[in-house]
């Protein structure tokens, strides 16, 4: 037997990387999925397309994400987890670096409450976190 190491590239399919791409990205912090077009939205359905992620191969990988995030997160923070997650596990499973990432935030998903009052009127008796945070008591 030889001790020689070999050098093993691998190769993958250009759907392989945009399932690692997707899935990277949504299991980040704050993500809410991915924005499209209504025209990206059909060739989605029909399987023939990735709304929000474009992607070259070639020397070096390229990438571009649309993404909604969740109303009242950090945007910069989501950037930077959706960032990490990508590289990671593209530099994990397959072994190449990604030379450019661009993350462009298209929209902000609201919870199942809708769209938050832009100003909320407190009840002249009700108690709030300010008034216990005020008041030195420790709230767990």
């Amino acid at each position: 037997m030889s001790n020689q190491t070999k050098s093993v590239r691998s190769a993958a399919t250009r759907q392989a990387v945009l399932d690692l791409v997707r899935t990277a990205t949504l299991g980040s912090y704050g993500v809410t999925g991915f924005a499209g077009r209504w025209h990206e939205r059909l060739l989605e359905r029909l399987g023939l397309a990735q709304p929000g992620i474009a992607l070259r191969l070639g020397d070096a990988l390229e990438i571009d994400l649309d993404l909604t995030v969740a109303y009242g997160v950090p945007v910069a923070e989501v950037a930077r987890q959706v960032d990490s997650a990508v590289r990671y596990a593209l530099e994990h499973a397959l072994g190449r670096a990604v030379r450019r990432l661009t993350i462009h935030i298209d929209g902000l998903h609201f919870g199942p409450a809708g769209v938050p009052p832009s100003v909320v009127h407190a009840d002249a008796g009700a108690v709030g976190p300010r008034d216990l945070a005020d008041s030195g008591t420790d709230v767990a």
